[in-house]
Formats: C-alpha cells, structure tokens, sequence
C-alpha cells in the first residue's frame, strides 16, 4: 500500500497512469490492516475521551492504529508482515495504550485484549487483535498482523508464552505472566494498578504491552532420497562407475534418507542384479545410528520383495551394504567392454524410487570373436526458450489486474470486519 501511494505522488498530474492508478486505490482505506476508522490525535494534542491506540506520532512507536506487530527473528525488530518458517515460534506484540489526556483523569474500565488466530490453512495467515473498554469510543478497536509462506500452513498459539508489561503491578523486566484466555473469544481483562481489574488510566506512562508466541504448522512432508554406489567396504570407497576385473567380488551400498518431515515406516530396499554378477550369500548388512557396526541382514534384498529396515524418523538414514561376485570370462555377453549395470530401488508409503551404479568389466576375445563397436549417443537438439512478450497490452492487463486484485480484497477486509 505505501509503495503504491508514492508512486502517485511520483506521477506526473496529468499522466493516464496516475488518473488509472488513483481509480484503483480510491475505494480502500479498507485495505488498512486496522479499524475502524476514528478520530486520531497527537503526542502534542492527546484525546479529550477514553479511546485506544489513536495517536498518530507516538515518540516510542510511531502509528498507534498498527498496534499488533511481529518480531522478526532476522532483524529482531517488529513488523506488520513476517514470513513464516517450519520449526519457528515467533513473538507478537500488542500496545494498549488510553489516549485520554492525564490532566482529565479518565479511566478506561472493563479493559480487555483479544487476539484472534485465524484457522485457516493457507499460504497467508492474519493475527487479529482487539482492544476494548466499556467507556470507549469507539468501544473497540481492532488490527492485524499477517505470516506468509510459499506452502500452506495454519498458526497454533503457543500455551503459557503471553506476558504483560507495564509500569504498575507488572513493571520490571521480567513482566507477568498474562492469561491464555487472551486467545479465546471472551479476551483477557487487563490492569495497570492492579492485575485484571480492567481499569486503564489515560497517558504515556500507563501504557500497557502484551507478548504472546505463536507457532507456523505445516502440513508433513513426505520424501526421501536414494543414492546407489560400487566400491570396496573394507575401504570405504565408493562410486557410481567401478572398472573390475572377471571373477572380482564388490561391494554394492544402497542409502535410504529420510528427507521430509514426517516418519517413514516399513522401508523396503530390493536389488536388482544384472546378468553377469551374482549376489553373495550371507553378505548383507544394515548401517544406520542403531546399528553402526552393521547388523546381519537375511538374503533377501535381491530377490522380488526386497527387505523391510523399518521405520525412520525425519532426516534419518541407511545404509544396506552386500556383496556380489562378477562372471568368469566365458559367462559375460559380449567381447569386449561390458557395462553391467545394477538398479536399486526404495519402496515406501509415499512410493517408490531408484538408482544405478555400473561395473565395467573387459572378456577377453577368443579366436574369431571381434569387440563390439560402440555406439555414439545422438545428441539431445537445443529448443530455444520462447522470447518475452513486452507492449502497451501487458501494462494494460497490469493494471486491470491491480483493480481486480483491490476490489477483491476490500470485499474480504470488509467481509471480515462485519464477520
């Protein structure tokens, strides 16, 4: 919103861009986070009735009608918008502050605080907070506080953080701890002298603030990687591409991890060996923080159902190590170079994957037998990227857009104010 209202004052009187963009920002001061409109004041001129958060220039502040904020964990300052994070809790803050002027000795009384997490799950979630007295006016005041992400998520308020702070019954660093009835829909009665009494005295030094946390939940996320190896176990060296010698045996290391953010339970890990190498009875073995020494497995990673190695907790992983033996000279398939490449595959609930590691491995010719010649891969053809589209038809859609996108969400802030 403030980037859009300097590029107003930015553009020419007489320009069609700036007449188009007035048009579209005309219609919302709805599109404030706070409400409702009031009768505002100043540090100079405080107000000659009860009301909250109104002054416009708050020394300590700023804008009082933005009185729920976010701290943001990266600057460690307090915004209006904080993307949020899997695994974070963040700190809210609300100000209540009565505007009334100290020489009139006006008391704010049934004082109450709310905050209202939204339900929803989506990719914006709105904190919304409402400060109230019985002799207010307006009687209540309300605005918001929003956490963005690129998945969907919904906020969970954090049981037993909320605390206050003021210069009466909780002055000191420390504050005290506030009701989680704060969070629910009857709000929290808030004091300054004394603690839930709801009376507010009016003027800077009775200003009273309240911290709570809330935590981002995500919806799991279920995946997992499979990494396929060839080498020699006793030396711990291993790679995708191998070049043995015929009657060699090796070493295959299959890795499940564990990548998302739920378990994973019943891992299945199968083998499939080509032609030309043979599984060694008795070798297989399972690597993982439980069993880092390995532990004997049966013989059935190559055969059709594979081995089950159980369940994994998010970032966990395994190791499945066997060994295999290749063909003598007469048993391979052609003359020459043969690549014998060998698939492993992980099956889990969230479904299956595979990888290939290959071994390399030269017959030697006998008399009349000739290599066979290798072919060259053809080569992939190069699709040039489509050019971007530019002119005055896409500024145009532009800024029907930002109309369409402005209409709606007045409807919805209007939507909700009446909610």
């Amino acid at each position: 919103m403030k980037s859009l209202i300097a590029a107003i004052k930015r553009a020419p009187k007489s320009s069609a861009f700036a007449a188009t963009l007035v048009a579209a920002v005309v219609v919302p001061a709805a599109l404030f986070a706070w409400g409702p409109s009031r009768t505002t004041y100043t540090m100079e001129s405080p107000a000659d009735r009860v009301t909250f958060n109104s002054i416009t220039n708050n020394t300590n502040y700023g804008d009082e009608r933005d009185f729920i904020t976010i701290k943001n964990p990266a600057t460690g300052g307090y915004t209006e918008t904080v993307t949020a994070e899997p695994g974070k809790e963040y700190e809210v803050r609300i100000l209540i502050h009565n505007n009334a002027a100290a020489n009139l000795d006006l008391k704010a009384l049934n004082t109450k605080v709310q905050a209202v997490l939204s339900p929803a799950t989506s990719k914006k979630n709105a904190i919304t907070s409402y400060v109230s007295a019985d002799n207010a006016q307006p009687q209540r005041v309300h605005d918001d506080a929003f956490f963005t992400s690129d998945k969907d998520f919904n906020l969970a308020y954090v049981p037993g953080s909320a605390r206050v702070y003021n210069n009466g019954y909780a002055a000191g660093g420390q504050g005290k701890a506030f009701s989680d009835t704060l969070v629910t829909s009857t709000g929290a009665k808030l004091g300054y002298a004394a603690e839930n009494d709801g009376i507010i005295p009016g003027c800077f030094e009775f200003i009273n603030y309240v911290y709570f946390k809330v935590k981002p939940q995500f919806a799991p996320v279920v995946d997992f990687s499979v990494q396929k190896k060839v080498g020699d176990a006793a030396k711990n060296s291993w790679t995708e591409n191998l070049s043995v010698k015929t009657e060699q045996t090796v070493d295959y290391r299959i890795e499940y991890k564990n990548t998302g953010t739920a378990q994973q339970d019943n891992v299945v890990v199968k083998d499939q060996l080509p032609a030309g190498v043979t599984y060694v009875a008795g070798s297989s073995k399972l690597y993982n923080s439980k069993n880092p020494a390995g532990k004997v497995l049966t013989d059935g990673v190559t055969a059709t159902t594979g081995i089950n190695i159980g369940s994994h907790a998010a970032g966990a992983n395994s190791f499945v190590v066997f060994k295999a033996k290749i063909a003598k000279n007469a048993d391979l398939a052609k003359c020459g170079s043969n690549t014998l490449t060998n698939k492993a595959t992980i099956a889990t609930s969230a479904g299956s994957k595979s990888d290939n590691a290959d071994v390399t491995v030269a017959k030697t010719c006998v008399a009349g037998e000739k290599p066979t010649p290798v072919t060259p891969a053809t080569p992939t053809p190069v699709v040039p990227a489509e050019l971007p589209k530019t002119g005055v038809s896409e500024n145009i859609l532009s800024l029907i857009g930002l109309g369409s996108v402005v209409a709606a969400v007045s409807y919805y802030v209007a939507s909700r104010r009446t909610a």
